[in-house]
């Protein structure tokens, strides 16, 4: 029996596959997905986009999947790129919204911006498409193994409320999904350095903290687990988690399309959202090839005087580490708490952004919760904005020079994971470990409760959120 583990994440989506033994691989499952209007092709990753495609948009036959004849709507990597050419029909960042306590998340409110006569749906109904799309992958790939036979786990942030993993598993069954297991993100992500470690007891001390830091695309999530001896043997347990930030990958694409904007012809608000998401690939982009020093930005332009009605741009990779690493990494002090705007007016509803941007002051705030600031041992990153190498070294300094002041040893990094597969292979290992025995991380979902931000808008370094008069 394979058993399923599947990320689904804001950005991106994965999943993977446990072979049943001990000593089994744990595989990443290739997910077919549509590259262009008729051409499918399969990658490890499924962008967490869905394309709301308009009436005779496209040929009759272009969308179809193997498993989805007839499809009209366009999940993953297609998704992404008529999106990133087309306002309006683009739904992103589902996964936040289900947790966005102050928005509607069983109505139809995605995208936010589209216009009235444009088809809307609901955070919940995106992800169900999703992970329909994974499960229909699988009984692609796989005729001969019913997905309905298989044990499932899904994960979910750390620090998601009652009310949005209530959400995740009814998208998870309206997707025709078994029932399933629920676990936390950050927990995954150590079983799969678990899973990759197997003398991992050799790597660790009882009383030992281990620091999950993980900033996906939309969100970010921090986790204290801490080495314990019981009965003569190492276990590990969870202790504290995170607040919900949303903050991460999202913001940092915002920036960067300021940043570019300013050497841009005037953009009116239908092209700077173009930007944004022109933006994003431009920077993922530079983060999965070392030696790419600059990346295209593109935009149609609207005005007759543009040569050839486009204007184009370039994102340099000099330029992207400065504005991540300041922006969102900024060296500061561990008593250095996160900002907080007090607002004379209501912000737009939205999603609740957090104000402060710099990543390194909500991480102060966490490790001090207590008073005295805890001290982990160990870090594991996580994530996709990880992948850039200076953004690891960042933090990691910022968060030694911490316990240089506490009297403490320097951290040792966790090295070796997959920053954007871990997730989905920690989530197969753990199936598979729950149901034949092995290593199990004690501690489990908490009811995590969070107060959203009045601003609707992601925070950026140096910009304040504008604010909307109430009428």
């Amino acid at each position: 029996m394979r058993y399923l583990g599947i990320d689904l994440g804001t950005t991106n989506c994965a999943a993977a596959c446990a072979l049943p033994g001990a000593d089994a691989p744990v595989e990443l499952l290739a997910i077919p997905q549509l590259a262009a209007p008729g051409e499918i092709f399969a990658e490890p990753l499924l962008p967490s986009a869905l394309y709301l495609a308009g009436e005779g948009e496209f040929a009759p036959g272009a969308l179809d999947l193997p498993w989805a004849p007839g499809n009209g709507r366009i999940v993953g990597r297609l998704a992404v790129r008529r999106g990133a050419e087309t306002l309006g029909r683009l739904v992103t960042s589902a996964k936040s919204w289900l947790s966005a306590t102050g928005a509607e998340r069983t109505a139809p409110i995605l995208p936010p911006d589209a216009p009235p006569e444009t088809p809307r749906v609901s955070p919940v109904e995106a992800s169900r498409a999703y992970l329909e799309h994974i499960a229909g992958a699988w009984r692609h790939l796989f005729p001969d193994e019913p997905l309905e036979d298989r044990r499932v786990v899904l994960t979910v942030p750390a620090s998601f409320d009652e009310v949005a993993r209530q959400l995740t598993q009814r998208a998870a069954e309206e997707a025709g999904l078994p029932e399933l297991i629920l676990l936390e993100e950050p927990q995954a992500a150590l079983y799969a350095w678990l899973a990759a470690r197997p003398d991992w007891r050799g790597h660790l001390r009882p009383g030992d903290l281990i620091l999950v830091v993980d900033v996906g695309g939309g969100t970010t999530d921090f986790t204290l687990i801490r080495a314990a001896e019981r009965e003569g043997a190492l276990e590990l347990e969870r202790i504290a988690v995170g607040d919900h930030l949303l903050l991460g990958g999202d913001n940092m694409d915002l920036a960067l399309a300021h940043a570019v904007a300013q050497r841009l012809p005037k953009l009116d608000p239908l092209q700077f959202r173009m930007l944004w998401q022109q933006c994003r690939l431009a920077k993922e982009a530079l983060l999965e090839d070392d030696e790419r020093m600059e990346a295209p930005v593109t935009l149609l332009g609207r005005g007759s005087s543009l040569i050839g009605g486009v204007i184009r741009g370039k994102l340099e990779r000099a330029e992207v580490e400065s504005i991540l690493v300041e922006g969102f990494f900024p060296a500061v002090s561990s008593e250095e708490m996160p900002a907080r705007r007090r607002r004379a007016a209501l912000g737009e509803l939205g999603l609740p952004y957090e104000q402060d941007p710099a990543i390194t002051r909500h991480l102060a705030q966490f490790l001090r919760r207590g008073g005295e600031l805890a001290c982990p041992a160990h870090v594991l990153f996580n994530g996709g904005v990880f992948r850039a190498r200076r953004l690891r070294e960042r933090l990691t300094a910022v968060l030694n020079g911490w316990l240089a002041e506490a009297g403490r040893e320097p951290v040792r990094v966790l090295e070796g994971g997959d920053l954007m597969h871990a997730v989905a292979l920690g989530a197969a290992f753990y199936g598979r470990a729950r149901h034949a025995g092995g290593v199990r991380i004690r501690g489990g979902i908490p009811h995590a409760y969070y107060i959203g931000i009045e601003t609707a808008m992601p925070a950026v370094p140096g910009l304040a959120p504008p604010l909307k008069a109430l009428n």
